[in-house]
């Protein structure tokens, strides 16, 4: 009896999946340095500029012509021929040049004070350990929370006790430190200074005011044009306290610029004549700080 194998069904291939397309990895946009911004972004940036440099533009136009300009329809928007006398009435009704040397002296001397002083806290409140270091901080910040017409007239009552009413010294004596100041200072500080730095100028002999002016001092620059900036700004615009303690005779810039605007009949050509005068030493301050703050920009911006 034979046995008969039998035989295995052949296997049908198993219908072959249609094929993927393949993956194209994703396109990462890279920003580069050399990357240029297009024309709408120059289109912004140029209408930007026309709208914030308009109003002292309108000053100068104003400036330069008599009241009837207010009037004229539509208005000349050329330098007009009266700038020079109006320059001349500017310092002839007030004592305008004085009044600028006043601001510059005292806006110099507070702006420099504020920070150097403020720099200093700072570095002591950030880097150094001492007892009490946070309560002192906090102490300072609350020091802001108060308005500074509240010490108005203990302050009067001060500077009269010691015979500097009427004097630069009682405008200048407030402002030397700056509670703002502190605190910006100090936040800086925690973060641009890394404390091995501090610890390898210890290893290398230096004491803490060595420390101080040869490490911390440069790497506050940008920190403290732009605390400067504000500083003097302030110092500069400041109006309330110099009323109360100076005489009109040895005004400041905002004084004196109240004394054109007063008056029964309002002199327009008179008053932003003064104005344009005033806002000069601001953009001299700007153009000269304005690099040590981009630079502190693009800084920032290349670390993180």
């Amino acid at each position: 009896m034979t046995t008969t194998t039998p035989v295995p069904a052949p296997v049908r291939p198993a219908p072959a999946l249609p094929a993927e397309p393949p993956v194209r990895p994703r396109r990462r946009r890279v920003f580069s340095a050399e990357r240029r911004p297009g024309k709408l972004a120059y289109l912004a940036l140029a209408g930007l500029g026309l709208f914030s440099g308009f109003p002292l533009y309108w000053s100068v136009v104003v400036a330069s012509h008599d009241n009837g300009i207010l009037g004229q329809v539509p208005p000349p928007f050329g330098i007009g021929p009266n700038l020079l006398a109006n320059l001349d009435r500017a310092f002839g009704t007030v004592p305008f040049g004085k009044a600028l040397a006043n601001s510059v002296v005292i806006s110099a001397s507070i702006t420099i004070s504020v920070v150097l002083l403020s720099t200093l806290a700072g570095f002591a409140f950030a880097k150094l350990n001492f007892k009490g270091r946070n309560a002192l901080l906090v102490l300072v910040i609350a020091t802001m929370m108060i308005p500074n017409q509240l010490g108005i007239i203990p302050l009067y009552m001060l500077m009269a006790k010691i015979e500097w009413t009427g004097t630069l010294y009682a405008v200048v004596a407030p402002g030397l430190v700056s509670a703002f100041g502190v605190f910006f200072m100090t936040q800086y500080l925690r973060e641009a200074v890394p404390n091995e730095l501090l610890e390898a100028a210890r290893v290398d002999g230096c004491h803490t005011l060595r420390i101080f002016w040869h490490v911390v001092l440069p790497a506050s620059k940008p920190a403290a044009a732009v605390l400067g900036m504000l500083t003097f700004m302030s110092a500069w615009n400041d109006f309330f306290w110099p009323l109360v303690v100076l005489t009109p005779e040895d005004p400041t810039v905002q004084t004196a610029l109240s004394t054109l605007a007063s008056g029964y009949i309002q002199d327009y050509s008179l008053s932003l004549t003064g104005t344009a005068i005033a806002t000069l030493p601001l953009l001299v301050v700007f153009a000269l700080l304005g690099k040590y703050i981009i630079g502190g920009i693009m800084q920032g911006a290349v670390k993180s």
